[in-house]
């Protein structure tokens, strides 16, 4: 229910992809599993030359299969498996605490989690718990009653016609100034509305019907609820038809269109921006950044000449879709049907307790991470990431200054910006004050929607304000990482430092290959085709020469082309610019993190083995081994069009290749499949 802006300040790291071996992360009972890198996970009778990716991975993912509730299994699914207990025994502990204080965060996740998990009361109150929304969508007469019903519903985290948030001012990051960007639609990505390929169609096809049987459920007769989503595809399509592609939104300089109110009445005259803003709390701001005009002009239009009583059924419809899952079982199986079968191919849902926890876990965020910190994250393992950190920033630097296709002018300024950028590792230094969020025994769903309008208010009370930098954009139990190019900084969770990313106790080169390239990737985010257009201080600022661009510009086109070639399910390809972004920084990843390896193993014996394997081998094992998985074919087709990532399996096969100290450790010669000769081996970071 979450009214979250997709904006581009946040470049997250990954596509969520496979574990095997595991450390409990409890410091009194942390057991060893199995060695870091198990050759038989591996299937050494396919050429590493020929297919490393399988080379490295291969009987793992034949003696791991896809579960039913997955649509892709491999690291980080196995990895949030285990973290699942964790936050399970979390949940448990608060629900077995009866002297828990009202207020408290115990209390908070305890009745969260219980009103969650009681299905019975869930069935009993069925539709009900939002027909105080649905009452107010019939309530609308006219224009002006729609602005503000949508201003109502944005600030319950009800997804519709836009989104509207705070960010940070993409040329003065200092600052928090308001952000509209393009939203409103119910399938997942425009594309899917305005191409004609057989995928697409069978898409729109499956969605008009799944809206359809919703409205039904509702109440709707089969007839009306037919028409019901006619209508609503309508709206949308018309919405989808304005709004920018996803590469368009991967450009930061088009999508920063900082405007004032004047401004903004102007791009979109027919909607009444007094009103709404009224509606969502903003009492007055005169900077606001529209991330897409055209879109926005539409959308205004279309208030005035879309009729009202459709405009009630699209919302009608967008406030079903955010509580689907929430409601009696029949809306669950409705929408895991159509979101998670059609779109991803998933053959069972997920039980009840994992559904509802992450659910508690997201909208507690920081309050649950309190807990999961003091419980899982020894200190020991904080220090050792910095130090790690602190070397591939050397790393980094090294190879920043010995670039021969960048200017002198140019690398000043990309040294001085990798000697600001910030490092955050395992939690907050301050967390988030949830003593105003009212959480009770009495129904799941508003206890979502009170923690929908928490979180509303808080980014609402940030805009024109200095920037606080200790704000988290995510939680300490998430496992994933990110890099910020308006804070320039890296932020590693500390449910990511665990194996197969993060070893306490594990060799350097393991380390370094998986945690490592980690952190290599999230430094070089900085300084990718979005990343290198911000300046050290977060600013939206060219410090590139000419002639640099045009360097950069050749270098990354050669993984453009590379990554295009890349040829997935017989006949789909990976799209080179879509992924651009998050290639630069696994090559950059890679290249820096062996560098860093390199220095930290000074006066060792290089050709010294450990479970059979040099140091050089294990480092790009280790890296393998990070994106090993499974993928179901509707999941991959749904990501090769989504994703700014690119699969698990170009992730390893795209990339190793194209490292010259690779060839050497596993002996490629140039007869195999996927050697490749110098002039084709992109030089970036």
């Amino acid at each position: 229910m979450k009214n979250n802006l997709s904006k581009t300040n946040v470049i997250m790291l990954a596509s969520l992809m496979g574990l095997g071996m595991m450390f409990s992360c409890n410091t009194k009972t942390m057991k060893k599993v199995e060695p870091a890198i198990n050759s038989a996970n591996m299937d050494t009778t396919v050429n590493p030359g020929d297919d490393f990716f399988r080379y490295a991975n291969g009987n793992w993912m034949k003696n791991n299969p896809i579960p039913a509730e997955y649509s892709i299994f491999g690291s980080f699914e196995a990895l949030k498996e285990e973290n699942n207990k964790q936050l399970r025994g979390i949940m448990e502990d608060a629900l077995a605490d009866k002297n828990a204080k009202v207020g408290s965060l115990t209390q908070k996740i305890a009745d969260f989690y219980a009103t969650g998990m009681d299905s019975a009361a869930i069935e009993k109150t069925g539709i009900k718990a939002i027909q105080t929304e649905l009452d107010k969508i019939d309530g609308i007469k006219t224009t002006a009653d729609l602005i503000k019903l949508v201003g109502y519903l944005h600030t319950s985290g009800i997804n519709s016609l836009f989104n509207f948030g705070s960010g940070q001012d993409d040329k003065n990051s200092e600052k928090v100034i308001a952000q509209l960007y393009q939203g409103g639609l119910g399938l997942p990505d425009r594309d899917y509305y305005t191409s004609n390929d057989k995928r697409s169609q069978e898409i729109r096809k499956e969605y008009v019907n799944h809206v359809g049987n919703t409205f039904a459920l509702a109440g709707a007769t089969k007839d009306q609820a037919e028409k019901n989503a006619t209508v609503v595809m309508a709206i949308e399509t018309q919405l989808a038809q304005a709004s920018s592609t996803r590469l368009e939104l991967r450009d930061p300089i088009k999508n920063y269109n900082k405007t004032d109110l004047a401004g903004l009445k102007k791009v979109a005259a027919q909607f009444d921006w007094d009103a709404y803003f009224a509606t969502v709390g903003l009492k007055a701001t005169n900077e606001i950044n529209i991330g897409q005009p055209k879109f926005f002009a539409e959308m205004a239009k279309m208030t005035t000449t879309v009729p009202i009583d459709n405009w009630k059924l699209y919302l009608k419809w967008h406030v079903l879709h955010g509580a689907s899952p929430y409601l009696s079982s029949a809306f669950v199986k409705e929408q895991f049907g159509f979101y998670s079968m059609m779109l991803s191919g998933i053959k069972e849902m997920k039980p009840r307790w994992k559904r509802v926890l992450n659910t508690t876990s997201y909208s507690l965020g920081e309050a649950v991470g309190q807990i999961y910190v003091e419980k899982y994250f020894p200190a020991t393992s904080k220090k050792r990431m910095l130090e790690l950190v602190n070397n591939l920033k050397d790393a980094l630097k090294s190879r920043i200054e010995k670039l021969t296709w960048m200017g002198e002018a140019t690398k000043k300024e990309a040294m001085a910006k990798l000697a600001t950028m910030n490092i955050k590792v395992g939690y907050p230094d301050k967390w988030i004050d949830y003593s105003t969020l009212n959480i009770t025994k009495d129904s799941y769903y508003q206890n979502i929607m009170a923690s929908s309008r928490f979180d509303f208010a808080r980014d609402l009370n940030k805009i024109g304000k200095p920037v606080d930098r200790l704000d988290w954009g995510m939680t300490p139990q998430t496992v994933n990482a990110y890099y910020s190019p308006n804070m320039n900084e890296i932020v590693f969770p500390a449910a990511i430092l665990q194996p197969p990313f993060f070893f306490p106790d594990g060799d350097d080169a393991v380390n370094y290959g998986a945690i490592g390239v980690v952190i290599g990737h999230e430094m070089t985010h900085g300084f990718d085709d979005q990343g290198r257009l911000y300046d050290k201080v977060g600013n939206l600022r060219n410090w590139w020469t000419k002639d640099d661009s045009t360097n950069f510009a050749k270098q990354t086109q050669v993984l453009v082309q590379e990554f295009n070639a890349f040829k997935m399910l017989d006949s789909l390809h990976v799209n080179g610019e879509l992924t651009l972004g998050e290639n630069i920084a696994d090559i950059g990843g890679l290249t820096v993190a062996y560098v860093a390896l390199q220095k930290a193993s000074e006066g060792k014996d290089a050709n010294t083995k450990i479970d059979g394997f040099t140091a050089d081998q294990r480092f790009f094992l280790a890296y393998a081994q990070v994106w090993r998985g499974n993928t179901r074919d509707k999941e991959l087709m749904r990501r090769l069009k989504e994703d700014v990532h690119s699969p698990k399996e170009a992730r390893v096969n795209g990339q190793v290749y194209n490292i010259p100290a690779f060839y050497k450790a596993f002996n490629i010669k140039t007869t195999d499949k996927r050697y490749k000769p110098d002039s084709e081996r992109p030089v970036i970071w």
